[in-house]
């Protein structure tokens, strides 16, 4: 039986990287991202490789959108067997100083709120069948505190901390959930880094079920910048996953 991958936050970068993964191993694919021309056009492109792909554009933090569009994937590819959720991070970017509430609350919106919405729609069928994959995908400051990077990795930890909980809660009812770190910029060519790497990892996480987290780069690395620069940051830093 076909079975269908659904990227929430979708794009050129690492979303197209899981899309393609999946969809070369028979997979029907589903995009959902804000913006329907940048859709239509990562569709053509899974279609030149011989992918069953659907465009369903949806702002993200729009949650009743967000439900729409889950709702058509499945009308349009059938039952949703694997959900990755991993938008990029978008709106200011605040110090941890600075964060306000309504800073904070444009990035929960977006990487636990529309987390939470995405998987409270496909759940049900998944747990019905007694099988699924659930993969969240958060970046370097939901495990490393930045000061740079406070109202992201606020909502980022979250998510993270969201992942393991619902790893450990449904593991035993057959739903598989795993959390991917991104500590690194996403880029052809890069090695670990690039899109297709990536994408394999996330493949080869669906396929074992033995763990938990993933994580893309270096921490240590990255906790070392933080100590170097006393929190003030750099330019090109990995805010998360990036598309």
């Amino acid at each position: 039986m076909v079975k269908t991958l659904i990227v929430v936050g979708a794009g050129p970068g690492l979303g197209m990287g899981v899309a393609r993964a999946f969809g070369l191993q028979g997979f029907r694919v589903g995009l959902i991202a804000r913006t329907e021309g940048t859709l239509d056009i990562l569709v053509r492109e899974l279609d030149e490789l011989g992918i069953m792909a659907a465009s369903l554009p949806a702002d993200i933090r729009d949650r009743a959108a967000l439900v729409r569009a889950l709702t058509r994937a499945r009308d349009l590819l059938g039952p949703i067997d694997v959900l990755e959720y991993g938008p990029s991070p978008t709106g200011p970017i605040t110090h941890a100083a600075r964060t306000t509430a309504d800073s904070a609350t444009a990035q929960f919106e977006l990487h636990v709120l529309g987390a939470v919405t995405a998987v409270g729609q496909v759940l049900p069928e998944m747990l019905a069948r007694g099988a699924g994959t659930l993969l969240l995908t958060t970046g370097v400051s939901s495990a490393v505190p930045a000061p740079f990077l406070a109202n992201v990795g606020m909502a980022m930890a979250g998510l993270r901390n969201w992942a393991h909980t619902l790893h450990a809660e449904l593991g035993p009812r057959g739903i598989y959930v795993g959390t991917v770190t991104i500590a690194s910029g996403v880029v052809p060519g890069g090695g670990e880094a690039d899109p297709d790497a990536i994408g394999a990892r996330y493949y080869d996480m669906y396929q074992r079920r033995d763990r938990v987290e993933e994580v893309v780069g270096d921490l240590d690395a990255f906790r070392s910048l933080v100590a170097r620069t006393g929190g003030r940051g750099v330019p090109a830093v990995p805010t998360g996953p990036a598309d």
